[in-house]
């Protein structure tokens, strides 16, 4: 994912460490939006592959704990949409 109107191309959460380091409190907003949008979208390869049968590890808590953990974070994404809306601040989704 890349923000559009910045130096910074958000792909990975080493990616995010200028923005979190940042004075600008909307830097760091999004460097917390983006982190949790990519830890998400990591969380959710992994309940799929564990669905699939095809995950390279066994996990140490059931897949209805993960599938709990991924709804929270879809829930606290979404929020963090409507404070960015609220705030202005723009996001790439």
């Amino acid at each position: 994912m890349e923000e559009s109107n910045s130096k910074y191309l958000i792909t990975d959460l080493k990616d995010t460490v200028n923005l979190m380091n940042s004075e600008d409190h909307e830097d760091r907003f999004k460097a917390e939006y983006y982190q949790t949008k990519i830890r998400l979208e990591k969380l959710h390869d992994i309940i799929i592959k564990m669905e699939a049968g095809k995950l390279d590890f066994e996990p140490k808590c059931p897949r209805n704990v993960l599938k709990y953990q991924e709804n929270c974070m879809i829930q606290y994404l979404n929020q963090l949409e409507i404070r960015a809306e609220y705030e202005g601040i723009v996001l790439v989704k």
